[in-house]
């Protein structure tokens, strides 16, 4: 089927591919699941970015989510929770094809604009925050909130956040706190923000791009419709996340906190003792590295070999089974303390995997 097609034939598709004028199109169909991602969908994904690479009618790429609630929630959490407790390989297989297409969009030779509107949270920030043009509105909620799964940011989010400015990606890769837009500007994992009431226009000019536009055609088209005045909400917390979170270990940033003593400092301590004291430590030490590293895909390879072990982790079934199967906000996690969790535990989510290995095409 071709992707001009797509929309008209086959609306109950998970992802529906088509051009509208130069632009290709991926709409993200699982409105009811806030879009969340699936392995299929990711393979749909990729079979749309063929067609469009080599189809020399479409000059640019725009992503977006069906449904009034967001671009995607994140990665179908249920069926790879059941595959971990079952011991499947789900997580494995699904995290190397989604990690090989964040590095994808992050090299994709035409310009890839992601709309970002409500709901964006893991694995959708995964297909948004590494593109060119990355748009966000005042309804945008973009978090990793990994850590209370017991897991940490993924899809190349501790290079993302370890690129944001000071210690803001340290604070919330360790917090999980969601972004407002203008946040997520501020914290450099966005470009633009718009008001949701101007995207009709906006979309409508991005569709009739020049048929060679280029990078420096979108970001006019963009620039057209930015809102260029604006406050982001964690720049007034800006002096204490970097003081506070400056700190190489988690236990001397939860002191920081306390002797701050602030109401900020107070929301902040709740906010991380909600999260696995061992995703914590593996998360810190994750960003700190990414902090170092020269690239993406070096981020992502470290990413996947401590996925790996997170799949066979008591702590991912644990904090799923607490936030979505059962719903009781109440991991018991293992350790439970942060002091308890040794250097000894953190290295092993460090470690090459003989099993599953993360190679990049050529």
């Amino acid at each position: 089927m071709s992707a001009n097609a797509a929309m008209t034939d086959t609306p109950d598709k998970e992802v529906i591919a088509c051009r509208e004028g130069a632009a290709g199109i991926i709409r993200l169909n699982r409105p009811k699941a806030i879009n969340a991602l699936t392995l299929e969908m990711t393979r749909e994904i990729v079979a749309a970015l063929d067609e469009f690479e080599a189809d020399p009618g479409v000059s640019l790429i725009l992503l977006e989510g069906a449904g009034e609630r967001g671009l995607c929630a994140g990665g179908d959490i249920r069926g790879l929770h059941d595959s971990s407790k079952a011991g499947g390989d789900l997580g494995p297989v699904f995290w190397r094809e989604e990690y090989i297409l964040n590095a994808r969009i992050a090299e994709f030779p035409k310009p890839y604009v992601a709309y970002m509107d409500g709901l964006v949270m893991g694995g959708g920030v995964g297909l948004s925050a590494h593109s060119a043009h990355r748009v966000v509105t005042e309804k945008s909620k973009m978090a990793m909130p990994e850590v209370s799964l017991g897991f940490f940011p993924d899809v190349g989010g501790t290079w993302l956040l370890s690129r944001a400015p000071g210690e803001i990606g340290t604070y919330f890769g360790l917090t999980g706190l969601t972004m407002s837009g203008a946040d997520a500007v501020y914290a450099r994992t966005a470009d633009v923000l718009i008001d949701t009431n101007n995207w009709p226009a906006l979309r409508d000019a991005l569709t009739n791009a020049p048929l060679k536009a280029t990078a420096a055609d979108v970001r006019e088209i963009l620039a057209t419709y930015a809102v260029t005045e604006f406050q982001a909400p964690i720049a007034d917390h800006r002096e204490q996340i970097d003081r506070a979170f400056a700190y190489d270990t988690i236990e001397a940033i939860v002191a920081a906190l306390k002797q701050d003593g602030s109401e900020f400092a107070q929301a902040t301590l709740k906010a991380l003792s909600r999260n696995s004291p061992t995703a914590l430590k593996v998360t810190l030490e994750l960003l700190r590295r990414a902090r170092t590293s020269k690239s993406l895909k070096e981020c992502l390879v470290r990413e996947y070999n401590s996925a790996l072990t997170v799949f066979a982790s008591t702590e991912f079934v644990e904090g799923v089974r607490a936030a979505i199967i059962d719903k009781d906000r109440n991991p018991k996690w293992s350790p439970a303390r942060i002091e308890d969790v040794t250097p000894d535990i953190v290295e092993k989510y460090f470690a090459p995997n003989p099993k599953y290995t993360l190679v990049f095409p050529d």
